[in-house]
């Protein structure tokens, strides 16, 4: 569950390392997609989302949707490793956060990647 930068290297990193790797994008997919150009011929993605997004598989959820809440769910029973960099609580408050994440698998590993950190000042600022 990463996008634009951070995320999306740390993952890629796995996926070179041999980790099967879904990447889960919001229905309108990463915002690095338009980051060009470059643009990739005959395509509308962005040499440089193409070039942190190797390895990996990709599916676009609706997270506020109950449906899409659900493939969290059932991806999280069956992954060890969870990464995300979104803003911190955000996932918590779309419920698909570590706190409801770990009642469906007490074994996984969440990683979250934040700009500031979890908490003080700027914690609710992007990175």
């Amino acid at each position: 569950m990463t996008r634009v930068v951070a995320g999306p290297f740390c993952t890629m990193t796995l996926g070179d390392l041999g980790a099967n790797v879904i990447k889960v994008e919001s229905l309108e997919g990463d915002e690095a997609r338009k980051w060009g150009p470059p643009f990739i011929r005959g395509s509308s993605d962005s040499y440089y989302f193409l070039s942190i997004n190797r390895n990996k598989k990709s599916i676009c959820i609706d997270l506020k949707s109950q449906q899409g809440k659900q493939v969290i769910y059932d991806l999280a029973r069956k992954c060890d490793v969870l990464v995300e960099n979104f803003l911190p609580g955000k996932l918590d408050q779309l419920e698909v956060g570590y706190e409801k994440l770990k009642k469906v698998n007490p074994k996984l590993v969440y990683c979250a990647i934040t700009g500031f950190g979890p908490v003080g000042p700027y914690s609710k600022k992007p990175g």
